[in-house]
């Protein structure tokens, strides 16, 4: 067996320096700084050695000590709900296009749903001087924001708004959205429709119950107990509720969804029942154009190219009172959201 061959010097972490890369070409210290900054006062030939020293050592420049005179770190974060989520991966897409294109570099993480590690994340983001935050919110209370928005951090919360604390934020239209899919269902003949939703802590899915029970009360319909379903949208959950609703004397004949995981875990307990149920979800998912699922469809890039539009407005200079923007949804019909009571 052939024997390994021990380093005295650790492999990992000594990064050649521009010291390093001085003393390869045999100039100073001031004539690297200058090749690497792309400064004017080298000769051809200096700039020539100099950069093959940098070739041959793998230098990169160290942007931390640009960071100390300038300001800026050209970095942004974006703390999201769940990097699983389908919905985040467009929005998330469309953020980092935009970053990109004022030369900024996007560091992404997850809260997980959980306020503390919400704030963890993005403390955490800020002790390494991102310029701006995008904030999909997890908790309710973001004044532990406040001392780094005063720093001159700026923020942007998306999807919800902030809480205890004013700022911009882009929102979808979650009211309007499940208004209109709900009226849909009503249009079709239903009466008894069933909601299924999200916590009850979380502003979106109070803003669909809220376009549910709008949607019920135009119709004059008055909404049972039972036909209203809040809670985690894990299908452990998601299933049982839905199956009460389909049973009992007098079941639902059609079920609202708050979001693209109820909607995929609905899609499961219908599929298998001989008597049609009619489906409206909120969030498009995966092949529900195949499936045939009628949708209330949410732009997620729209939403994360506008936060982002908004961020780097605000770190070039606009002043202007926190913003709400409200973004629209659309009714995307296919199918499942036409069918007629049985």
């Amino acid at each position: 067996m052939a024997e390994t061959t021990r380093h005295s010097e650790p492999r990992y972490g000594n990064r050649p320096t521009m010291k390093d890369v001085a003393a390869r070409a045999g100039v100073g210290l001031k004539t690297v700084s200058r090749v690497v900054n792309s400064e004017p006062g080298v000769t051809p030939d200096t700039e020539r050695r100099v950069q093959e020293a940098i070739d041959a050592l793998g230098f990169r420049r160290n942007d931390s000590a640009r960071v100390l005179r300038k300001g800026r770190t050209a970095s942004i974060g974006l703390v999201l709900e769940d990097l699983a989520d389908p919905f985040y991966g467009p929005l998330s897409r469309a953020v980092e296009e935009v970053a990109r294109a004022h030369g900024a570099l996007l560091i992404n993480g997850s809260s997980a749903e959980d306020p503390e590690r919400e704030e963890e994340l993005v403390l955490a983001l800020c002790a390494r001087r991102v310029d701006g935050l995008i904030v999909i919110p997890a908790g309710d209370d973001h004044r532990y924001l406040e001392p780094e928005i005063k720093a001159g951090i700026a923020t942007v919360f998306v999807d919800r708004p902030a809480g205890r604390i004013e700022a911009d934020m882009v929102l979808s239209d979650s009211f309007g959205g499940a208004r209109e899919g709900v009226a849909h269902l009503i249009a079709h003949g239903h009466r008894r429709i069933g909601f299924i939703g999200d916590q009850p802590r979380i502003h979106t899915a109070t803003e669909r119950l809220r376009g549910y029970h709008a949607a019920m009360t135009d119709a004059g319909i008055t909404v049972e107990d039972s036909w209203v379903s809040l809670g985690s949208t894990e299908p452990e959950r998601v299933r049982p509720a839905a199956e009460t609703m389909l049973s009992g004397p007098e079941p639902v004949t059609a079920l609202f969804a708050g979001n693209n995981r109820v909607t995929v875990t609905a899609v499961r307990v219908l599929a298998g029942r001989e008597r049609p149920v009619a489906l409206v979800g909120f969030d498009d998912i995966e092949l529900a154009d195949l499936l045939g699922i009628t949708v209330i469809s949410q732009d997620a890039a729209a939403v994360g190219r506008t936060a982002a539009e908004h961020l780097f407005r605000r770190l070039d200079g606009a002043d202007h009172s926190p913003a709400r923007v409200e973004l629209p949804t659309r009714l995307i019909p296919r199918g499942s959201g036409e069918l007629r009571p049985a």
